[in-house]
């Protein structure tokens, strides 16, 4: 099936009138207010660190470039995608996955939090305004580490789907005591993140790598795994250790919320789920199906973060591995995607609601969304409708912000948006990494479109499409 494409729908009716076509609860503002709830500041309150500010709405979401030296170093590539973050005008900027250690990284190129480079990222640090908040999120990739040309897996159990097209299999499973020396290498990491004068850290917890396996570890034995408290161990002895040791250093958190089974190409390339026997018990935030949403877990969850004094969380969902369409919604698949079995409105929708009953069940939370990039021309105006009902506190931004940084900054001014720039998630910035290549919005941004790495991107693309 071939649906509509945002950019088509040219006025707000035409908006209205298609996601009320789908039959999905989508907030939209009849417009976006100058000096309006998206230029209202807000305050987070961490139980170490005291409250932190940030001046507008706005918060730019964690990517990974792909593109930092062999030695998890830093890169003129790097600066230029920072430097293009703090000038976008965004109150909170969320850096990028940056590894804890060397082997957990998830690309031979991804940054690394170290003796070595933590002097680089201050330098990077210094180059915010004084108001915006700016943290690092700390990463082991678990079953996604690539620190070299081939994948070398380091999983939270055994999964009967995704051991095998990881590359995973028993010999991968991480032990206690390796687990053990996690916690110690993301403290590491904590302590460099705070030299290097950042805000807050982030314990990921999302799209498939360790900390967020580890909250689906139901059959793991011993006691990472099993209830909801082992299978949350890993995550809170972090923070605890954080807390104990970095008292004046923010702690945050980014967590797939949600998640469905793989999904897979079928008929006509359109994604699939895996499986049709109607049990699936590897999602965390899932309802059993691997098909449906159950927040029960997940809001449990968030009452241990409060209680861990965390007063900000980000949400996305799923992994975009096994279910790119859930997790960054998009018309253009990936190249090691499927087509989207759904309009990728739906996909918006359903993070919107779910991070929707979050904030309102767990208001000394401030929560930060996301899955707005695929709104394009309309994104200001769900950004305003959600925001001033409360059902996020802030509005983040992924792959838009690539092609079109400025954003927030436009929005905020009152100006009509850059159309030209805008985000039409055509998938090359996934498209080139899976290749082995940096990642970047190789169709719009006017460096990306002559950095010689476009022609091998071609390449690979016109190969795809042949097979």
């Amino acid at each position: 099936m071939r649906y509509t494409q945002v950019k088509n729908l040219k006025t707000l009716d035409a908006f209205r009138e298609h996601v009320d076509g789908l039959d999905i609860a989508l907030p939209i503002a009849d417009r976006v207010e100058p000096n309006g709830v998206l230029s209202t500041p807000i305050s987070f309150v961490d139980a170490s660190a005291g409250t932190l500010t940030a001046p507008n709405r706005f918060a730019i979401l964690p990517m990974e470039g792909w593109d930092g030296s062999l030695d998890g170093g830093i890169t003129d590539l790097v600066r230029r995608r920072w430097g293009r973050f703090a000038a976008s005008g965004a109150g909170l900027v969320w850096a990028e996955a940056t590894a804890v250690r060397h082997d957990g990284r998830a690309n031979p190129n991804q940054l690394v939090m170290s003796d070595a480079t933590v002097d680089d990222f201050a330098a990077l640090r210094r180059g915010f305004a004084e108001d915006q908040i700016v943290g690092l999120q700390l990463t082991h990739s678990g079953r996604y580490c690539r620190p070299v040309a081939a994948p070398i897996p380091r999983t939270a159990y055994e999964h009967p789907r995704l051991d095998g097209p990881s590359g995973a299999d028993a010999s991968s499973v991480l032990s206690d005591d390796e687990l053990d020396g996690l916690v110690g290498d993301f403290l590491t990491a904590a302590h460099l993140a705070r030299q290097a004068g950042f805000d807050f850290v982030d314990v990921k917890a999302c799209h498939g790598y360790l900390g967020h396996e580890l909250l689906s570890a139901h059959d793991r034995p011993g006691k990472y795994g099993g209830d909801l408290m082992g299978r949350t161990l890993f995550l809170r002895n972090i923070v605890e250790g954080i807390r104990r040791e970095l008292p004046d250093l923010a702690v945050a958190l980014r967590l797939s919320i949600f998640d469905l089974m793989p999904f897979t190409p079928g008929e006509g390339h359109v994604g699939r789920p895996v499986d049709s026997d109607g049990s699936y018990p590897y999602a965390f935030g899932g309802d059993g199906t691997g098909l449906g949403v159950d927040l029960t877990e997940t809001h449990t969850l968030m009452q241990m973060a409060a209680d861990l004094g965390i007063g900000l969380v980000c949400t996305t969902a799923g992994s975009p591995y096994y279910v790119p369409h859930v997790q960054r919604p998009a018309f253009f698949p990936p190249s090691d995607g499927y087509k989207p079995p759904e309009d990728p409105l739906v996909g918006v929708a359903r993070q919107v609601a779910a991070t929707a009953e979050l904030a309102h069940a767990h208001p000394e939370i401030v929560f930060v969304g996301s899955g707005y990039s695929y709104l394009q021309q309309w994104l200001p105006e769900v950004a305003e409708a959600v925001v001033g009902a409360d059902d996020v506190a802030m509005v983040g931004l992924g792959r838009m912000v690539l092609s079109y940084p400025d954003m927030p900054a436009d929005v905020l001014a009152g100006r009509e948006l850059q159309t030209r720039l805008l985000c039409r998630t055509f998938s090359d910035c996934t498209t080139a990494p899976r290749a082995g290549l940096v990642s970047g919005c190789f169709p719009i941004d006017p460096f990306y479109k002559e950095h010689p790495q476009r022609v091998e991107l071609a390449a690979v693309k016109r190969e795809l499409r042949t097979r």
